[in-house]
């Protein structure tokens, strides 16, 4: 792309990508919402004759009357909804929702959510909120809010019952397997405002970054825990451990940015392919494509430089979603870290949103994304360099019990592999997680609980790889030359 389009290119990546519960998804400004190619095919007037059919028979004979906006805006998120799992019509509550997350605060009990067989899943808890201290755990169904049933309402409805007055309780009913009653909890909203970048020294010369979700600031605040961490060590960092578990992905700038800081500048991060000419970007690593705002200086203009070649592991998990898996899948390309965990959710899609008017949008899958090296992860996701067992549950591995993107209805199939959802490809090498005796095992949902946790198994294997990194790079800078 040429240096005269580079101001205007992160104008047209409007807001979003996304993640997996929410939808939340690369988000960009279409100019043009028709194909094209498409012009000089006439409407279907059977199917619309149909429609209007129904549509009068509903009006004249439903036991109850029922308004023509009601039935029009149910025909529209019908319509919509049965063509991908993240395609949707936001309605103003959906529309106003998906705009107050991305800032990164709002009110509620803190759990990120989607819609299932009739019933509410949490996808995650988000950290340090009431919803997290209580217990609500990745996968759990919640069937009662209050003493109304989850069963028929929408997924909006259901959101907006969970919200209230700061300091009141709600009362959730949830369904969880391995579990033979029904979980009651009473929960006490509070004002929601996710730290999207926790950050600490694992042991002295390990830095420990943990990107919850990515978020407005998510870019700035890696920046700034990358300085700090240095300064608190007061000497070069051997390696850094970067924590995308259970982070469902959020806005595409943040995880632009998060590889930049590892990159080489202008490096390629991810290109995305669709139908019309808009869909086809190139993102790289510049900060044209990661500052929220143009001709601010660089957030890595005062990042030590030795942050470009530190010792890197990424950790993932079957939580680790769209721009989580962007990253993980940039950083792997170029070879520039070890992807440690287990299989990622598998989203590479791309959504539009495409506002309807100033209260409404239709968010519209128009757009696959690929790794550097072409890689397409729909379905498969991404796959560890070295797999690492999460920690079990009942005997039963973590992954066990999560749904990812070639669980779901209507997905769309990997255009690089026909079969990748069946069988995700083998790791260069697998740690099983044998912890000792004594230990006490974190679930994945609950990690990290407490950063740099010495019973976050998997945290202690990216350390560990990164501390054999250290003596073979030591041995390498040791050993004599060659004649």
């Amino acid at each position: 792309m040429s240096s005269s389009s580079k101001k205007p290119k992160l104008q047209k990546i409007a807001l979003l990508l996304a993640g997996a519960g929410l939808g939340v998804a690369l988000s960009l400004s279409f100019n043009a919402v028709a194909d094209k190619d498409a012009g000089g095919n006439p409407l279907p007037v059977e199917e619309l004759r149909a429609f209007s059919t129904v549509f009068g028979l509903i009006k004249q004979s439903y036991v109850e009357p029922v308004e023509d906006k009601k039935l029009i805006t149910e025909a529209i998120k019908g319509m919509v909804s049965g063509l991908d799992p993240h395609s949707s019509y936001l309605d103003a509550d959906a529309f106003k929702d998906m705009q107050i997350q991305t800032q990164g605060e709002f009110g509620g009990l803190g759990i990120e959510v989607s819609m299932e067989d009739g019933l509410v899943r949490v996808v995650s808890p988000i950290e340090d909120t009431p919803a997290y201290r209580a217990g609500v755990k990745a996968g759990d169904f919640i069937a009662k809010i209050d003493e109304t049933p989850v069963q028929g309402m929408s997924l909006n409805d259901a959101v907006t019952k969970m919200r209230g007055k700061i300091g009141t309780s709600v009362t959730l009913t949830m369904l969880r397997k391995g579990e033979s009653k029904p979980i009651v909890l009473s929960l006490k909203r509070a004002v929601i405002k996710v730290q999207s970048v926790k950050s600490k020294l694992a042991e002295p010369g390990y830095g420990y970054i943990r990107v919850a979700q990515f978020q407005e600031h998510t870019t700035e605040n890696v920046a700034q825990a990358l300085e700090a961490l240095y300064k608190e060590n007061k000497a070069p960092l051997k390696g850094v451990v970067l924590d995308l578990r259970n982070d469902p992905g959020g806005l595409l700038n943040g995880a632009v940015g998060v590889s930049a800081a590892f990159l080489p500048k202008d490096t390629l991060v991810v290109y995305t392919e669709g139908r019309t000419p808009d869909s086809k970007i190139k993102l790289t690593a510049s900060k044209e494509n990661y500052l929220r705002e143009s001709g601010k200086d660089d957030y890595f203009k005062n990042t030590p430089k030795e942050v470009k070649t530190v010792p890197l592991v990424i950790l993932v998990n079957g939580g680790s979603a769209s721009a989580s898996e962007i990253v993980a899948g940039a950083l792997q390309d170029h070879k520039r870290a070890i992807v440690v965990g287990t299989q990622t959710f598998g989203k590479a899609s791309v959504q539009t949103i495409m506002p309807i008017d100033n209260k409404t949008a239709l968010k519209l899958t128009t757009a696959r994304y690929f790794t550097p090296l072409g890689r397409s992860i729909q379905l498969k996701g991404i796959t560890p360099d070295i797999e690492v067992e999460e920690a079990t549950l009942n005997g039963k591995e973590q992954s066990a019990f999560r749904i990812r993107e070639a669980d779901l209805g209507h997905r769309l199939d990997n255009p690089n592999e026909k079969d990748a959802g069946k069988a995700a490809s083998e790791p260069k090498a697998v740690i099983k997680a044998q912890k000792p005796k004594g230990a006490v095992s974190e679930t994945a949902e609950d990690t990290p609980r407490e950063l740099a946790s010495k019973n976050d198994y998997q945290l202690q294997q990216a350390l560990n790889i990164l501390k054999v990194q250290q003596i073979l790079q030591n041995k390498a800078v040791a050993a004599p030359a060659k004649p």
